[in-house]
């Protein structure tokens, strides 16, 4: 298939990126830019992201960041073949900035658009990084969404699990803010971790054995809180809090992975090696890919993670899964629309 350069924007949540991308299906691709602005510190003295903040940062900075990424790359707008960019979903002031900006863009230079599922692009970085074949069994893990699923293909996902209240990264970010840990607290909270005892305080492993694949943080987070708050805790315990929670976080995720791996080899009918991906920014997370790993050995699953970089949001994904619409013929007009929800499967969440 023809090798095709593609303009990525992202501005789902709170970075702004841009990236140029060029390869073809299946991959792997080449990054030529990748360019991110964090918005870290416009959202640090709030605990966590504003929108109406975001927003306005990225309508501040999204022209300088398309601007180099196409430097980075060496590449004139002219030079592009394709515009791709997130359509959703997220944060909808945001959304529209990004899917804005690529309309103007793909408009002025007679460019096709196509509009990018922010899940998609999570779910496809592997293709880009390692070119990884279908079907393989996905754990999506963020600050938003945590979901297992069979990618059949760029455009065919069969959802076993979903959250039914919270995300793992949320409550990685809500407890490392009841620890008293700066935002972002996810990273923070992990690396407090090291040092401490998980068998220090008890606490629930939500959904454990249970039949399916669904996930469910709120009452973790809430056995923290009462913690925090009414139990044996007091300066100095941070430590062995985290890294109770964080076990039962892997504890969870294991567990729920299994039980999605046994449903990934029935309805793919495998019986040798499968590939699990795990994506997203909790993915980054050292402690969850090694136990991941360890669950793939015993399950014989081969284990896929993008580069951390790679994990969190960025553009790069967002103009590899444009690709991989390009590439079957799936195109977008100026009328597509921004969306805050938008599944990847019927009964996503």
């Amino acid at each position: 298939m023809a090798s095709l350069t593609v303009l990525g924007l992202e501005t789902s949540c709170d970075e702004t990126a841009a990236a140029v991308v060029r390869g073809a299906v299946p991959g792997p691709g080449e990054i030529l830019s990748n360019v991110v602005f964090s918005q870290i510190a416009e959202h640090a003295p709030f605990g966590g992201v504003v929108p109406e903040i975001a927003a306005r940062a990225h309508v501040e900075t999204i022209d300088v960041v398309v601007a180099e990424a196409l430097a980075e790359a060496g590449c004139r707008l002219s030079d592009i073949d394709v515009i791709a960019a997130t359509a959703g979903p997220g944060l909808i002031g945001g959304v529209m900035v990004g899917l804005s900006t690529a309309k103007a863009l793909a408009l002025a230079a007679h460019k096709p658009l196509v509009a990018v599922n922010h899940l998609k692009a999570h779910a496809l970085t592997a293709r880009l990084t390692a070119g990884l074949p279908y079907p393989f069994l996905l754990l999506l893990i963020s600050g938003g969404h945590c979901q297992l699923l069979g990618v059949e293909a760029s455009d065919r996902f069969h959802l076993y699990g979903t959250t039914i209240d919270d995300a793992a990264g949320e409550a990685f970010d809500k407890t490392a803010k009841l620890l008293g840990l700066p935002y972002p607290g996810g990273p923070r909270l992990e690396q407090l971790a090291r040092s401490g005892n998980p068998q220090r305080y008890r606490l629930p492993r939500p959904m454990l054995g249970r039949p399916g694949a669904d996930f469910s943080f709120s009452g973790l987070k809430t056995a923290v809180r009462q913690i925090v708050r009414e139990g044996d805790f007091s300066s100095g315990d941070e430590a062995d809090l985290a890294a109770a929670f964080q076990a039962a976080v892997i504890a969870s995720l294991c567990d729920r992975t299994r039980q999605a791996m046994a449903r990934f080899r029935d309805d793919f009918a495998l019986e040798g090696p499968a590939i699990l991906v795990a994506a997203g920014g909790v993915a980054a997370n050292g402690a969850i890919r090694a136990a991941l790993a360890q669950l793939c050995t015993e399950d014989n699953f081969r284990l896929e993670v993008p580069p951390a970089r790679l994990c969190t949001d960025n553009g790069a994904m967002i103009a590899w899964a444009g690709l991989e619409e390009a590439s079957s013929g799936r195109w977008d007009d100026l009328t597509v629309p921004p969306r805050a929800r938008w599944p990847l499967a019927q009964g996503a969440t």
